[in-house]
């Protein structure tokens, strides 16, 4: 056995860990939508995640000042898509609508990444991915209808549903915008800055909701619903994933992503009694469908 099989082994646990804590930040949103605004879950996710990371960030971070300077264009729109936009709009959209529509519509974003790169970026678009983004996104209006197909000629669309789809939006532009930082950039450092600038613009919509007395009882419950988003989707998570890469690169890494769909489903189904509709089923299957045809051979 090869020195690399053991720490191959635990890259794959790791990995299905990650897609587990990333799952869970959506199912426990729902479950507390009554309980936690959206913008104080996302204000309190950051802050809690930039405690952890700051005692072996904020070095990097400092020591880079210069070099994060020179990319602060791209560092705010990071910041801004990625931190403030892309958890704001998930925790908002889980008001009105299931834990089990959200992470399915999740996987939505490499299409989603493959549209705009042909869009914005110059990246070549042919007839297989043109028929693979026609074909996931049938598959994503199957789930905002619920399979009822009149309530899209009469746009009545959930909300909820509509405010998830920008943040999977939201996050393929926050994917395309990283391809253009400097290589070198250590990402510690980098994520911290981005915690921060994203923190700053999260506080006014965090303000406001506090002052329009949507205030949050502290209690078990919520204490704890903040020390996951806090801890687990966000920084361990994190490093989780990174592992991964090192350790599988980054092709194989995000095939685990992939595993969202069904640990969503199932955490909805036992702990928020949600069911699993024939439109839920027929929906990410078109969508991973559409996937694999826009990527194949790539």
């Amino acid at each position: 056995m090869t020195t690399s099989a053991p720490s191959h082994r635990l890259a794959y646990v790791l990995l299905v860990l990650t897609a587990l804590f990333w799952s869970g930040n959506f199912v426990l949103a729902r479950a507390m939508h009554a309980a936690v605004p959206p913008m104080t879950l996302s204000f309190m996710r950051w802050l809690i995640a930039f405690a952890l990371l700051a005692p072996f960030s904020l070095r990097h971070a400092w020591r880079e000042r210069a070099l994060l300077w020179q990319c602060r264009g791209r560092i705010l729109a990071l910041s801004l898509l990625g931190i403030t936009a892309f958890n704001s709009l998930v925790y908002t959209g889980v008001q009105t609508t299931t834990a089990t529509n959200a992470v399915l519509l999740n996987s939505f974003i490499p299409i989603l990444t493959v549209l705009f790169g042909a869009l914005w970026f110059g990246q070549r678009l042919g007839g297989r991915q043109m028929l693979g983004l026609a074909v996931s996104f049938v598959g994503v209006l199957a789930i905002v209808s619920h399979g009822e197909w009149a309530r899209l000629v009469g746009l009545n669309l959930n909300q909820g549903d509509l405010i998830v789809f920008l943040a999977m939006v939201s996050w393929a532009l926050y994917t395309l915008a990283l391809r253009g930082l400097p290589t070198g950039l250590n990402r510690f450092g980098l994520l911290i800055t981005m915690v921060m600038v994203g923190l700053l613009a999260i506080l006014p919509f965090f303000v406001w909701e506090v002052t329009s007395g949507r205030v949050v009882e502290l209690n078990t419950a919520t204490l704890a619903t903040f020390a996951y988003v806090g801890v687990f989707p966000s920084v361990v998570a994190y490093l989780f994933f990174n592992y991964g890469v090192a350790r599988l690169g980054p092709a194989r890494a995000a095939m685990f992503i992939h595993l969202m769909p069904a640990f969503g489903a199932l955490l909805s189904t036992v702990f928020l009694g949600e069911t699993l509709a024939w439109y839920h089923l027929a929906g990410i299957s078109a969508i991973f469908l559409g996937l694999s045809l826009s990527t194949r051979g790539q």
